[in-house]
């Protein structure tokens, strides 16, 4: 396995953080792990520090002042990963809704079949979503036929959050222009790697909702993900039009 890097954000997530961390390492014993706290109020990152003290050159924490939105996390683990020059860098959740099990197979689809972005697909193979309300798979599943409506991505799973990056494809979207914070930050950073040509695949997996701690799931971060993507998509198509009048 390349030098690769499993980014996990956390707020209050001292319940899962123990075991999702465990997990991971499980996999292989040549994973590293970067945690991105929002200065939890639960003590999450001391737990981490604890935890350094055991696996101490593969355990990493990063903890910000204050809690300031996934998107903004993923993008400071996302420069931290550049600079420590690893090879793979995964986003992941904490509290087992993405299921560590199935990190080797979207590394392999990036390393062995040449993907440059492997994403853990929820709907890839119809709705594979276990604990969830109906109307959340609804949202949720709506969604993403929404935005691979609006940006002519062939996606099925545009908001899903269980993502492999080959290093390139973070080298080549300016991070520090992504706009967006919540759903509409994982659509984003697909629709970047799409129009940047990148070959996006779709690895189907069982998410799973959290059994412990709470979910961050609210409206705000919802109705960024709907006007969003039509803000996106328009600003794309200006860009497309600018360069065009450029060249002629």
């Amino acid at each position: 396995m390349s030098k690769t890097v499993v980014i996990i954000p956390t707020y209050n997530e001292v319940e899962n953080i123990e075991a999702i961390i465990r997990a991971v390492f499980s996999q292989s014993p040549i994973l590293h792990v970067l945690i991105v706290d929002d200065n939890s109020p639960d003590l999450t990152a001391l737990k981490v520090k604890e935890l350094q003290k055991e696996f101490s050159d593969k355990l990493f924490l990063e903890v910000r002042k204050e809690k300031s939105g996934l998107g903004t996390a993923y993008i400071h683990g996302f420069k931290w990963s550049l600079s420590k020059n690893y090879d793979y860098i995964f986003e992941m959740d904490a509290d087992f809704s993405h299921n560590p099990k199935d990190i080797l197979r979207l590394y392999h689809a990036c390393h062995i079949e040449g993907a440059d972005l492997a994403v853990g697909s929820r709907y890839k193979t119809g709705v594979n979503v276990v604990n969830w309300p109906m109307n959340r798979v609804l949202m949720s599943y709506g969604a993403s036929k929404y935005v691979r409506l609006i940006t002519g991505m062939k996606i099925h799973d545009t908001t899903a959050g269980f993502v492999c990056y080959k290093r390139q494809v973070l080298e080549n979207i300016d991070l520090n222009t992504i706009e967006f914070i919540g759903y509409a930050f994982q659509i984003e950073m697909k629709f970047k790697a799409y129009l940047k040509g990148f070959k996006i695949v779709e690895v189907p997996v069982i998410f799973t909702d959290r059994t412990l701690g709470e979910s961050k799931l609210h409206s705000g971060i919802i109705s960024e993900a709907i006007f969003g993507v039509i803000s996106m998509k328009l600003k794309s198509l200006f860009k497309k039009r600018e360069t065009y009048a450029n060249e002629n």
